[in-house]
């Protein structure tokens, strides 16, 4: 595995955590200055608005989830984007009732001057 290859999966581990810990700082971390975020049936999110997004997500769900890296394509010197899923569970904080989660992910990264990170992030349900 290539360094960049190295550094790509560090981000992804790190925003696995976030989700998983529920803490909002740590996912908007993971992003550009300019990130944006585009969860479904939800606002889109970019650049400062990025941890209140997660924050709002995080007080309605708790989520005990695992990513797994279908493909990942370092596409130039600073461009990458991977094709993940995720599995797991997801516990709504107003019922508590518990489900299980699953979701198609696509991740676009850029380097920035302090490494990777992710430019761009939208998922969807899997079918």
């Amino acid at each position: 595995m290539s360094n960049d290859s190295e550094a790509i999966h560090g981000v992804l581990a790190t925003n696995e955590r976030s989700m998983n810990t529920s803490n909002a700082d740590l996912a908007a971390s993971c992003y550009t200055a300019d990130g944006i975020f585009m969860p479904t049936t939800l606002p889109t999110a970019a650049g400062k608005e990025l941890r209140t997004a997660y924050a709002n997500i995080f007080a309605a769900i708790r989520l005990k989830v695992t990513f797994s890296v279908d493909e990942l394509v370092i596409a130039g010197n600073d461009t990458a984007y991977a094709l993940t899923r995720s599995n797991g569970e997801v516990t709504i904080l107003a019922t508590g009732s518990t489900n299980p989660e699953a979701n198609r992910e696509m991740f676009i990264f850029r380097r920035e001057a302090g490494g990777w990170k992710i430019a761009r992030y939208m998922f969807n349900k899997a079918a």
